[in-house]
């Protein structure tokens, strides 16, 4: 997994609630063997019925070409547990999502592939809401982890909270296979302690089953 130190570039200003995974990969439209992930974003919302460009939907717009963070409302990523809705964010070059809610499984599918999801306190989340709608793609942000900041291009700063564990494990660039792998040698040397403990536990003479 790819680690999450610092990003730096456009908010893109979704901001809606309730929005689902189907949505963000329509299931119907993938996947498929090697799957164009940046064309499935959003590619419902994203073309018009005559399968044209929607030239008002916020990612169709020029300034909105090279995203690095998505601002959204309450309740971002329900729906199915489809991962594919958090690989195509990746596919794009969004590693941070910034919502007032987020759906319990997607979040924790971002924090499996290195995408940062941020919650702010309700009176931050409302002025940054309005900076990043304000900004419209004009300037850039920054995200610091280490830090656990946002900073506008402005220079005003938003500090946000995160679990510690998941905060290690995105600087780190661990999933839950990384971060059991990082415990080996502990886990080796219970398997040694049990081994000699209980030495019956070890094995099964299958011949006497």
């Amino acid at each position: 997994m790819l680690a999450f130190t610092h990003l730096r570039g456009v908010a893109v200003p979704l901001i809606e609630d309730d929005v689902n995974t189907d949505q963000i990969a329509p299931v119907g439209l993938g996947p498929r063997l090697n799957q164009d992930y940046a064309e499935l974003l959003f590619k419902r919302r994203r073309v018009k019925l005559d399968g044209s460009p929607d030239p008002g939907f916020v990612l169709n717009k020029p300034q909105f070409a090279r995203p690095a963070i998505l601002v959204s409302g309450r309740n971002f990523g329900c729906g199915s547990s489809r991962e594919s809705a958090v690989w195509a964010l990746v596919a794009v070059g969004i590693r941070c999502v910034v919502a007032r809610v987020f759906a319990d499984i997607y979040r924790e599918n971002c924090l499996q592939n290195g995408v940062l999801p941020v919650c702010l306190a309700e009176a931050d989340a409302d002025r940054f809401d309005a900076l990043v709608v304000a900004d419209d793609g004009a300037g850039e942000f920054s995200v610091d982890l280490a830090a656990q900041t946002i900073t506008g291009p402005g220079g005003e700063r938003f500090v946000f909270e995160i679990p510690p564990m998941d905060k290690q494990r995105l600087l780190r660039g661990l999933d839950d296979i990384g971060m059991t792998l990082d415990q080996a040698n502990e886990i080796a040397a219970y398997e040694a302690r049990v081994a000699a403990l209980a030495p019956w536990q070890q094995r099964a003479d299958i011949a006497k089953l």
